[in-house]
Order: C-alpha cells, then sequence, then structure tokens
C-alpha cells in the first residue's frame, strides 16, 4: 500500500515509514487544496489517510481517522489492517521517503552517524540522511508493540 498523509496526520509519516509503508505527506509537498491532494494520490495510486471527512468519502481509497492522537491514530490503523511492524531491512527515508540503501562496513559516515563496522546503517539515496537502530528506534518498536498488545496481538520478540 502506498499512503499520502494529509497535514492532520503528520505525526504518523516516521511510524509508517519505519514499517516500510511508502509514505508520501502532504506537507513536505505544499498540498494545501484538497482537489490537489486528491489529484497526487489518484495520480501516485495512493491511499489517503485523513481526518477530514469531505476529503476521506472523495478520495479513491482512504483511511479516515478520528482522533488527535498519534497513538490513537496507529490503534486506528491497525484495526484498518495495516501492519505496523518494524521493518527489518528499512527501505524508506524518514525525513524525504527516498529509498534507503545499506552502508558497507568499511565505509564511512558522518560524526554524527555510528560506525558501519559495528552496526548496520542506512543511507537514503535522495538526501544523503543515515539511519541505524537506535534509541529512536526502540521507542517507535515499544509504541507500536504496547498498540499490538492492546489490540490483542502478540508483540514482536524485537
Amino acid at each position: 500500500m502506498r499512503i499520502l498523509l494529509d497535514v492532520m496526520c503528520g505525526g504518523l509519516v516516521s511510524y509508517l515509514r519505519m514499517c516500510n509503508y511508502d509514505t508520501a505527506y502532504a506537507g513536505d509537498r505544499g498540498l494545501e487544496a484538497d482537489d490537489d491532494l486528491l489529484a497526487v494520490a489518484r495520480g501516485e495510486d495512493r491511499t489517503v489517510v485523513t481526518r477530514d471527512v469531505d476529503l476521506a468519502s472523495r478520495a479513491d481509497e482512504s483511511i479516515l481517522l478520528e482522533s488527535r492522537d498519534v497513538e490513537e491514530q496507529l490503534a486506528a490503523l491497525d484495526v484498518a489492517g495495516l501492519d505496523l511492524t518494524l521493518a527489518d531491512d528499512p527501505g524508506f527515508c524518514g525525513r524525504c521517503n527516498g529509498l534507503l540503501e545499506p552502508v558497507e562496513p568499511t565505509a564511512s559516515t558522518p560524526e554524527y552517524a555510528p560506525n558501519p563496522s559495528t552496526l548496520e546503517i542506512w543511507a537514503c539515496r535522495d538526501c544523503g540522511q543515515y539511519f541505524w537502530r537506535g534509541s529512536h528506534w526502540d521507542r517507535v518498536a515499544k509504541t507500536l508493540s504496547e498498540i499490538r498488545e492492546s489490540a490483542g496481538e502478540r508483540p514482536d520478540e524485537t
């Protein structure tokens, strides 16, 4: 599933990308008018995720969220059938949604990134941002696990 989040759902961006959903965000693309957002959704075959009842009803495919709370929104996406499991091999940049590629263990990385010989690292082909499983990954994993537990699913073993 390819997703287009409207500006009311921006808190979901990194979660969905970390679960390997190709997730475009209307705020990143300057999509303010509903007609423009719908045109992009149709042109790119994306499911619109929104809190706007009218927008959801006009989209070819949509998921309507009621809550403003990110964790409640994630729970609603889980109920809607999205697999909210962190990717074993991350594919999408949390910053720009570009494709990630593994960094070789012998490669050099920016000062802010860990040494790739000691930790698996990915780099975005588009913006150059580096990603690894650190404290942010752990927080997201905990949040998603709690959502699945409250829905009665078995939590990840990660």
